[in-house]
C-alpha cells in the first residue's frame, strides 16, 4: 500500500523542526562544566620572583594533552616546557622556563571536563611589574562553531533515536503485541535504531575536533579519532555501538519470529524479549550515565544509576507515545489499536512520570543546590522551561486519558447493542471476530453508523466495485486482440496503452482503499479526539527532548556558581588607590548548610598597621552567621608566620580588626578559617601582594 502523508502530519514535522532550529540557534556555544577555582600565580597578581611552574586547580577532574596548558611572554612565545602533570586531586601544572624576565605573561588552557564537555580560558599575572602584551585574554571559543553545532545535532539524534526505538519496542511487547505486524510501526522502531547507531558513529567522528581545534577539516583525522577512543566518552560511545547491536537482534525477532507465532505461543517469547531488551536498553542508557553529568560532582554512585532509570522512563513514555500517535493515524482499518492497548500504555506512561518526577527533583538538586540558582544561572532558567513543559505534557496526557475513558464506554455500549440486536448464530461469529481484530473501535463505528456514515461507505463500496469492474474490463480488452482473437493470453507483453490503463487503475484502487481506511479510522469520533490530543502530546514532546539536550550541554548551577565566586577570588588585588586589597574565597565545611564566600578587605594593604574586614555570605549573596572566624598571615619566601589574627563579631557575617601589623612586604599567604558548627570547619586561603 502507498505511503501517504497527510497535511497534518506534515505541518507537524515542520513545526518540529523548526522549534528544534530555534532552539539550537538560540543555544550558542557550548558551556564547560568544569570550573577554574584556583591558579598559583593567581590571576592578575604581581609576583616579585618568576615562577617555575603554573598551577591550576578546578572544579572537577580533567582532560589534559599537550597543549592543554600554554604559558605565553607578553610576545606571544611559549616559555612553558614538558607536558601538563596531575600533581594533586584537581590541580594541574605545566613547568615553565627559569629566570623569565619582567613582564605580564598570559596562562591559557583548554582541557575537557570529566562530564565530557571541553572547557577553555586565560589569565594573565606579571612577574616584577605590569607591561604591555599582545596576547589576548577573552574566553577561547571552545565547543562552539559549526563543529560545535554539529556535535549538538547529533546528541539530539541520540537522544530521539534512543527514545522512539525503545519505547516503540516496549509499546508493541507491554500494549499491543499485534503492532508487531503493523509495517508503520517496524518502521518507527527501525527508523529509531538507525538514528541511535547513525549519531553515534556521527559524534565518534565529531569528538576528537569538538575538544580540540573545533575545525571541520580534522573531523577525519585518524590521530584525533585513536586519542578519542582512549577516553571515558569514547569507550561508551564505543560501548553504545556495540550495544546497539545486540538491539538489531531483538529487533529482528520481535518483527520476525514473534510476530508469526500465535497469541498463546508468544507468552514465553514476550518474556525473553523483555528482559533481554531491558538488559541492552538499560546498557544504552548507562553510556550516557558513565560519561556524563551523573559520573562526576556529588554522588555519582547514586546519580548514574538514577540517570538510567531517567532516560528509561523517557524512552517508555514519550517513546511509547510516538509509537501509540503512529498506531492511531497508520494502522490500517482492520487491525486499529484498541481500547485495551491504549489503557495499558496510560498506565506505563503514569508509572513513568511518577518516575521522572522522582528522579527529576534529585538531578536538580544535585546540579543547583540552593533555589536561587534557578533564576541566576543558565542551567536554572532552562529547568524552568523544561518543568513547565513538561507540566503541559501533563495537562495535555490527562485530556488523553478521558478520551479513553470515553473509548472504553463506547466499546462496551457497541458490545451491549450488538448483542441485543444479533442473532443467536451472529453472535458467535461476532464473537470469535472480536477476540482476533480487537473490535472496541471498528464495532463502534458499526454500531452507531449514522446516515452520512453509511451513504459515505456506500460512495467507497461503489466506488470500489466500479474500480474493480474498471480492472476486469481492461483485463478482458487485453485478452482480446485487435481483430477480434483471443491471442492476447498467449503473448508475453501488453501493449502501451494497456499498462498505462492498469497502472492508472492501480493507482485508483490504492486510492479508493486509503480514503476507506481513513474513513474507518475518522468514523469514531472517540478515536478521532484521541488521535488529536495525543498528536498534540508528541509535539509538545519533541520539544521537551530539545531542551533536555541543551541542558546536557549547559554548565550545572553549582558550578557556574562556584565559577563566579572562583573568579572574583582570581581577580582579587589592590584597587584603590590607598592601597586596600579585596580577596574572594569560596569555602565548603562540608556540613548540611556549609557553602558560603568569604570577603576579606585589607586596608592599606601596606607594611604597618592594617585594619581588617571580613564578610561571610551565602552562595545567594545573603549575610552567613557562623560561630568562628580566624585569619593567619604567612610570607613563606622569608619563613614569617603564621601571624594569627582572631577578628571581632560585627553583625551578622561581619568581622573585623585592627592594627594587623605586617612586617615586611612580599607575597602573602592569607589564611581564613571559618567554622560553621561545633564539628564543621574548614581553612581556605589565598595569595596577595602586601607592601
Amino acid at each position: 500500500m502507498k505511503t501517504t502523508i497527510t497535511p497534518r502530519v506534515r505541518n507537524l514535522v515542520l513545526l518540529l523542526l523548526a522549534v528544534t532550529g530555534m532552539l539550537f540557534a538560540g543555544a550558542g556555544t557550548a558551556s564547560a562544566h568544569a570550573a577554574l577555582t584556583g591558579s598559583d600565580p593567581s590571576s592578575g597578581v604581581v609576583v616579585d620572583k618568576a615562577p617555575t611552574q603554573i598551577s591550576l586547580t578546578f572544579s572537577e577532574k580533567v582532560a589534559t594533552n599537550n597543549d592543554s596548558l600554554r604559558v605565553l611572554d607578553p610576545k606571544g612565545k611559549r616559555v612553558d616546557v614538558g607536558k601538563p602533570s596531575n600533581i594533586s586531586g584537581t590541580t594541574y601544572a605545566i613547568q615553565v622556563r627559569s629566570g623569565l624576565p619582567d613582564g605580564t605573561y598570559t596562562v591559557a588552557w583548554q582541557v575537557v571536563s570529566a562530564d565530557s564537555h571541553p572547557v577553555a580560558g586565560a589569565f594573565t599575572f606579571s612577574v616584577g611589574a605590569p607591561s604591555k602584551t599582545t596576547v589576548s585574554v577573552s574566553d577561547q571559543d571552545v565547543g562552539g562553531g559549526l563543529v560545535g553545532g554539529l556535535y549538538g545535532f547529533g546528541r539530539y539524534m541520540s537522544y530521539a533515536g534512543f527514545i522512539v526505538m525503545v519505547g516503540g519496542a516496549a509499546f508493541i511487547l507491554a500494549c499491543w503485541q499485534r503492532g508487531a505486524g503493523v509495517r508503520a510501526l517496524q518502521r518507527l522502531v527501525v527508523s529509531g535504531w538507525f538514528s541511535l547507531t547513525a549519531a553515534t558513529l556521527w559524534l565518534l567522528l565529531l569528538r576528537g575536533s569538538y575538544t580540540t581545534s573545533g575545525k571541520f577539516g580534522d573531523i577525519f583525522d585518524l590521530n584525533l579519532l585513536g586519542q578519542v577512543l582512549q577516553t571515558k566518552t569514547g569507550a561508551a560511545l564505543v560501548s553504545r555501538l556495540l550495544l546497539l547491536a545486540a538491539a538489531a537482534l531483538f529487533i529482528a525477532v520481535l518483527f520476525g519470529a514473534y510476530d508469526k507465532r500465535e497469541d498463546e505461543e508468544k507468552r514465553d517469547l514476550t518474556f525473553g524479549l523483555a528482559i533481554g531488551g531491558g538488559v541492552v536498553a538499560s546498557g544504552l542508557a548507562a553510556s550516557w550515565a558513565l560519561a556524563e553529568h551523573a559520573s562526576t560532582g556529588l554522588q555519582p554512585g547514586i546519580a548514574m544509576p538514577v540517570d538510567v532509570v531517567h532516560l528509561l522512563a523517557v524512552a517508555m513514555w514519550l517513546g511509547g507515545l510516538s509509537a501509540l500517535l503512529v498506531a492511531l493515524y497508520r494502522a490500517p482499518a482492520d487491525n486499529l489499536v484498541g481500547r485495551p492497548a491504549v489503557q495499558n500504555f496510560s498506565r506505563i506512561a503514569f508509572g513513568s512520570v511518577l518516575a521522572l518526577v522522582a528522579t527529576g527533583i534529585y538531578q536538580s538538586w544535585r546540579q543547583l543546590g540552593s533555589w536561587s540558582a534557578f533564576t541566576d544561572t543558565g542551567y536554572g532558567q532552562l529547568l524552568l522551561v523544561k518543568i513547565g513543559l513538561v507540566a503541559l505534557l501533563v495537562g495535555i496526557a490527562s485530556i488523553s486519558r478521558r478520551w479513553t475513558a470515553r473509548l472504553a464506554e463506547t466499546a462496551e455500549a457497541s458490545a451491549t447493542v450488538v448483542e441485543e440486536r444479533a442473532p443467536e448464530k451472529e453472535k458467535a461469529h461476532a464473537s470469535a471476530s472480536t477476540k482476533t481484530a480487537d473490535a472496541g473501535a471498528t464495532a463502534s463505528a458499526a454500531a452507531s453508523a449514522s446516515s452520512a456514515t453509511t451513504a459515505a461507505e456506500a460512495g467507497v463500496a461503489s466506488a470500489t466495485t466500479s474500480t474493480k469492474a474498471g480492472v476486469a474490463g481492461s483485463t478482458a480488452s487485453a485478452e482480446a486482440d485487435s481483430d477480434g482473437t483471443a491471442s492476447a493470453k498467449g503473448t508475453d507483453s501488453e501493449g502501451p496503452g494497456d499498462s498505462k490503463r492498469a497502472a492508472q487503475l492501480a493507482r485508483q484502487q490504492t486510492a479508493v482503499d486509503t480514503a476507506r481506511q481513513k474513513r474507518l479510522r475518522d468514523a469514531d469520533p472517540v478515536r478521532f479526539g484521541l488521535r488529536r490530543s495525543v498528536l498534540a502530546e508528541a509535539a509538545v514532546a519533541v520539544v521537551v527532548l530539545a531542551v533536555t539536550t541543551a541542558l546536557t550541554t549547559t554548565e550545572p548551577g553549582r558550578t557556574e556558581e562556584d565559577a563566579k565566586a572562583a573568579k572574583a577570588s582570581s581577580s582579587s588585588a589592590a584597587t584603590s588607590s590607598s592601597g586596600a586589597l579585596t580577596l574572594d574565597m569560596s569555602f565548603d565545611t562540608g556540613g548540611t548548610d556549609g557553602k558560603g564566600v568569604i570577603r576579606l578587605d585589607l586596608d592599606p594593604a601596606r607594611v604597618g598597621g592594617n585594619e581588617m574586614h571580613v564578610y561571610v555570605q551565602r552562595p545567594n549573596g545573603r549575610a552567613f552567621d557562623v560561630p568562628e572566624v580566624k585569619v593567619a598571615f604567612t610570607l613563606a619566601a622569608k619563613k614569617i608566620g603564621p601571624l594569627p589574627v582572631t577578628p571581632d563579631r560585627i553583625a551578622t557575617g561581619h568581622w573585623a580588626a585592627n592594627g594587623i601589623q605586617i612586617p615586611m612586604a612580599g607575597d602573602w599567604k592569607i589564611s581564613v578559617t571559618v567554622r560553621t558548627s561545633d564539628i564543621d570547619q574548614t581553612t581556605v586561603d589565598k595569595n596577595a601582594q602586601i607592601g
